[in-house]
């Protein structure tokens, strides 16, 4: 009786392992950020709207253009995490609503992951400062340049 609970509870425990191994290694999808959808988009009004409409109809963008305010952007990804891998971008919708100078729409975008580009940020190369030889080769050359009596 006790070897058959011992035996129940042994085949519990590797299927218990086993449920578990394999509940880990699933990958895991999560969302980021937000896109109006096409029905949202299609109230908007090219030549008519303005950043306070879209702002009442959209809500706020993700981002705006930095260095001039000509461009609201919504941005939205989905990534996936699997195990030990780096995670992976699956999926990138980007609407891009461009302004004119009196703050009209004079512009609708909308972007995929497959219309982006790779962007280098920074760069950053130092220059090696050390011109001529290094300490250990100075500290090396110098050993047959010394002199007792110089010392003395």
């Amino acid at each position: 009786m006790v070897d058959q609970k011992f035996g129940t509870a042994v085949r519990m425990s590797v299927l218990t392992l086993a449920a578990g191994v394999l509940l880990a290694c699933s990958p895991q999808i999560r969302s980021h950020g937000y896109v109006p959808n096409e029905d949202s988009l299609s109230s908007i009004v090219v030549g008519k709207d303005n950043r306070e409409s879209i702002f009442a109809t959209l809500g706020s963008p993700t981002s705006a253009a930095l260095m001039r305010d000509d461009g609201w952007y919504y941005i939205a990804s989905r990534v996936k995490h699997e195990t030990y891998h780096a995670p992976e971008e699956i999926d990138r919708q980007i609407v891009a609503i461009s302004f004119d100078q009196r703050g009209i729409v004079s512009n609708i975008e909308r972007y995929g992951l497959q219309d982006g580009q790779v962007v280098v940020l920074t760069r950053r190369i130092t220059d090696n400062p050390i011109k001529g030889p290094g300490f250990i080769q100075q500290l090396i050359g110098s050993l047959g340049n010394f002199n007792l009596s110089d010392a003395l």
